[in-house]
């Protein structure tokens, strides 16, 4: 089963919809970003960036302080950063 399957299958068994969006605020605009295309963007990183992912899922799974939601919610904000960043010269 490769590491997108077995995200996808942590998901099913948590009961979460992969469809679910998060909302983020960033300069008081909204940006939602499903579930899914969390997972979607980081399964183009290498192999190894992409079991790092799967590990950290697994992890927060198991975790009482991180928990599923928590953990999407922080990958979604380093896609929002990274995006916004790459808008601005430095």
């Amino acid at each position: 089963m490769n590491v997108k399957s077995q995200c996808m299958k942590i998901l099913e068994e948590a009961g979460i919809d992969p469809k679910s969006e998060i909302d983020f605020e960033v300069n008081k605009e909204k940006h939602s970003l499903s579930l899914k295309y969390i997972l979607d963007t980081y399964m183009l990183a290498s192999e190894e960036s992409k079991l790092v992912f799967l590990t950290a899922l697994k992890k927060s799974v198991h975790e009482d302080t991180l928990g599923i939601d928590k953990f999407f919610e922080g990958m979604g904000q380093l896609l929002l950063m990274t995006h916004l960043s790459q808008k601005f010269e430095i």
